[in-house]
């Protein structure tokens, strides 16, 4: 991306291992930033991938000047992909979402929509799971029963790390110290007007 281009939007998706799935992800996302109404950015972040990610993602860098590719020494884990990532985004908003396509990026569409209205947080929140045995969906809705015990932050259920940040959230997110990060407990903790959007996973 040109370094003289006013971003509107930065994509940021986190890597680990995702070959097998990122033809079909660069497809979508080339769809996307199509439909998207100002200049975006995406931002891969390898997080120390085994298998043929960081090949395949040079490549396509290579030829794409909207596109960008972290490569982490090793694997940090998620939570660091993913501030690595918002650390080194240049949008006005910051999208954070899986690259296994198992949260679809037409919804980003609707999370923009929603942050127009004037929220500075807009989250993703999964209404249904498709495919998911009974067994998963115990146990996470047991992992939201726990997190409420332990926290006062409000975490809402059903939502991952897919979401939209807005500046003033960003530039608050850049200046918190932690080093252990959960990331949606953090922009739970902010307190900035925020709102959901349900899909269907």
């Amino acid at each position: 991306m040109r370094a003289n281009v006013s971003l509107r939007y930065s994509l940021v998706l986190p890597i680990y291992n995702e070959e097998q799935v990122l033809p079909r992800l660069i497809e979508r996302i080339r769809l996307l930033i199509h439909q998207l109404d100002g200049e975006t950015e995406a931002i891969f972040v390898d997080d120390g991938s085994s298998d043929g990610s960081v090949t395949y993602l040079r490549r396509v860098v290579a030829a794409e000047p909207r596109f960008r590719l972290i490569e982490l020494s090793r694997n940090f884990g998620h939570q660091i992909a993913i501030t690595a990532g918002m650390d080194a985004a240049q949008g006005d908003a910051v999208i954070v979402m899986d690259a296994d396509l198992q949260d679809p990026p037409e919804v980003v569409l609707d999370l923009v929509a929603k942050w127009k209205e004037g929220f500075e947080i807009v989250y993703a929140r999964r209404v249904k799971r498709e495919g998911e045995s009974w067994f998963k969906r115990f146990t996470a809705s047991l992992f939201y029963r726990l997190l409420e015990r332990m926290t006062t932050v409000d975490i809402p259920r059903d939502v991952g790390d897919f979401r939209l940040v807005g500046p003033k959230a960003l530039r608050t997110f850049r200046q918190m110290p932690e080093h252990d990060r959960f990331v949606r407990g953090m922009f739970g903790w902010m307190g900035f007007k925020q709102a959901s959007v349900p899909f269907e996973r």
